[in-house]
């Protein structure tokens, strides 16, 4: 039986629960971890907004900051989102799983919900690739803190770590990333041990705790305060995080390293920060590094971009999960999955996605060319994720947890309200940059909501096409009164296997077999994958076997049910079959696979209101092979089929 994050939680023991969090160090929090290298620098850059650096804006800025870090991620996320997990998987795609159980997808509401989760897993992939390229260029920013002249090695070098991120990808992270939890442990530490000492030195600083002060920088300029929220968001990047790894860890561990860890190392530092800005306001320009004696900025540099890798490495292996969740969702084409651990389900390597992201990341660099230009980009994403969450956790509240109307009330004056007020304030920079997360957004909605239209209209020709079960039946009853040979069918010894989609209708490839080649096979299979709004299917629940004829040959239907984490490696689990049900005992080394083939064609070739029936088909053509997606052996594969007419 599979138990949820609480279960596992309380039954870890205590050490068990340290080493959990640990690695949520390395894990969830790189990408948040990272922030201090250029938040507050942002804040005051003149290439944003005009602000003095006077005591006042700086305590109301530190307390904005701070204010945010509580409001968004202590108490949105690691106090409240976190309690919505399916089955102790996160992220919004697993919310939007949640919801599907409670709304039918026809409905208005399920619609709603699809949507959103679209919205906000496109806006995750904006995020996906600029996180990378802000954090590493932050990073070896810090080369021209220590001398002037290293200031022509920063984009060099931010590239050869680029390269060396997304060459290794193939090789998975477990092993490195048993490393990970103690460097970031080790990069908390330094941030703490940095700005304590400025705390001391200008006690003053921690009037910044109150709330007052990012009040009074309201009151005092709305509208300054209004543009400085584009720059506070870059504070809590990473936020989703929390959310969407907290399977790897359970609920548990990653509060645990949030409270004693994280989130004291963050108020430190940006105390710190503010604490060195007010006494030397030239350190403005990159208070992170000027945090550091001279003799300690190198090595805080090098500790600063192993930091920035570790936040790189799970942005991007969480865009494997979230694209691995969209194609068992069916909102994206197959693409080949590669499992890197022969243990670790969730570990992952996705050629496709790896080379996009690294045309993409490399693309940002050479064109920005400083995290300055890119903060700009960065907050339109974070924020329109922020606000979908919300969003959906709302819904979540009401409708599972029967919140009444004043919680959901505070939840939207407390967090909604100022989520929007963040996102609003990075639309102020659409031009100078925000317009790209939303370009690469709009793209893959494009592209999703093409894929999802196009399948729906296949699905509806297919089933058009193919031969109901029970007609399909009934012929088979009429030959085995017969003789097979009456109707020009022979037996063939051995095992047929057919994936297919539908429970109503018999795969076209079968059909095919008997019209045309005049042949069955004595052991012939019906293969369907259902997939469940779940992470995982446990084994002995995944196979469901029904026999619908045994004359003139045995034909079986096995439904296999797997979870979106979940592997579609069909002899792996048709292997299952074996130890689970008495049915049947499949030869799976020995068995033929037919794969049902769809020629699609357009009956708007030319015509400029044919653009969507072209790009669905462009996808369908390059979308990976079923043969790779379904691990079938290539040697034992026959495709089979017709022609179908968008």
């Amino acid at each position: 039986m599979k138990m949820k994050n609480s279960q596992l939680d309380s039954a870890a023991p205590k050490s068990g629960q340290f080493f959990l969090a640990l690695g949520a160090l390395g894990v969830v929090f790189g990408d948040i971890g990272t922030s201090p290298l250029y938040a507050l620098h942002t804040a005051f850059s003149m290439e944003h907004n005009e602000v003095e650096v006077t005591p006042e804006n700086v305590y109301g800025i530190i307390s904005m900051v701070l204010w945010t870090i509580t409001l968004i991620v202590t108490i949105k996320y690691v106090m409240l989102v976190t309690r919505a997990d399916n089955q102790g998987q996160g992220g919004i795609l697993a919310l939007v799983a949640l919801l599907k159980n409670k709304f039918d997808d026809k409905s208005k509401m399920g619609g709603f919900i699809a949507l959103i989760g679209m919205l906000g897993a496109a806006l995750f992939y904006g995020d996906v690739v600029i996180t990378p390229a802000i954090s590493v260029l932050s990073a070896t920013e810090g080369l021209a803190v220590i001398s002037p002249s290293f200031e022509t090695l920063v984009l060099p070098i931010s590239v050869a770590v680029l390269l060396l991120i997304f060459a290794v990808q193939p090789l998975g992270t477990e092993k490195v990333g048993r490393a990970f939890g103690p460097i970031m442990l080790l990069w908390f530490a330094v941030l703490a041990a940095l700005g304590l000492p400025q705390i001391i030195a200008h006690p003053q600083i921690l009037q910044s705790l109150s709330p007052t002060w990012a009040l009074r920088l309201v009151v005092s300029d709305p509208f300054e305060a209004f543009i400085l929220l584009g720059a506070v968001v870059l504070t809590v990047t990473g936020a989703e995080a929390l959310y969407a790894d907290m399977g790897h860890f359970g609920a548990k561990p990653v509060r645990m390293a949030w409270f004693f860890v994280v989130m004291p190392a963050l108020i430190i530092t940006y105390l710190g920060q503010g604490a060195l800005v007010i006494d030397n306001p030239a350190a403005v320009a990159n208070p992170m590094f000027y945090l550091a004696p001279p003799a300690l900025q190198m090595p805080l540099v090098i500790l600063a971009t192993v930091a920035t890798v570790i936040a790189s490495q799970a942005v991007i292996s969480g865009a494997y999960s979230m694209t691995r969740q969209a194609l068992i969702l069916n909102i994206m084409p197959r693409m080949l999955v590669r499992h890197t651990s022969p243990r670790e389900e969730g570990q992952i390597y996705m050629p496709v996605v790896n080379g996009i992201l690294f045309v993409s990341v490399m693309a940002l660099v050479f064109i920005f060319q400083s995290s300055a230009n890119l903060a700009n980009a960065y907050g339109l994403a974070v924020t329109g994720t922020l606000v979908l969450v919300s969003t959906l956790f709302v819904i979540y509240a009401h409708n599972v947890w029967k919140w009444s109307w004043w919680k959901l009330a505070l939840f939207i004056l407390a967090i909604s309200i100022p989520e929007v007020l963040l996102f609003a304030s990075n639309t102020t920079k659409i031009f100078a940059g925000g317009w790209l997360p939303l370009f690469i957004a709009a793209i893959l909605i494009v592209l999703m909501r093409t894929w999802r239209w196009g399948n729906t209209r296949v699905k509806e020709k297919r089933i058009a096409m193919e031969t109901p079960v029970e007609e399909f039946l009934q012929e088979l009853r009429d030959i085995s009164e017969c003789t097979p040979l009456a109707f020009g069918v022979r037996k063939v010894a051995g095992t047929a296997i057919f994936p297919h989609a539908f429970l109503d209708t018999v795969p076209l490839a079968l059909v095919r077999c008997v019209n045309d080649l005049k042949m069955l096979y004595r052991e012939t299979v019906i293969v369907r994958i259902v997939r469940e709004n779940v992470p995982h299917v446990p084994h002995s629940k995944r196979v469901n076997v029904e026999v619908l004829a045994t004359s003139p040959v045995r034909i079986t239907r096995i439904d296999l049910r797997v979870g979106y984490f979940d592997a579609q490696d069909i002899p792996k689990n048709l292997a299952l079959v074996n130890t689970y049900s008495d049915k049947i005992n499949i030869n799976i080394d020995e068995a033929t696979y037919f794969l049902s083939a769809v020629t699609i064609r357009s009956s708007l070739t030319g015509k400029l209101s044919g653009w969507r029936d072209r790009l669905y088909m462009s996808m369908e053509k390059n979308q990976s092979s079923r043969t790779e997606s379904f691990k079938l052996p290539p040697s034992r594969t026959i495709a089979l089929g017709s022609g179908v007419e968008l």
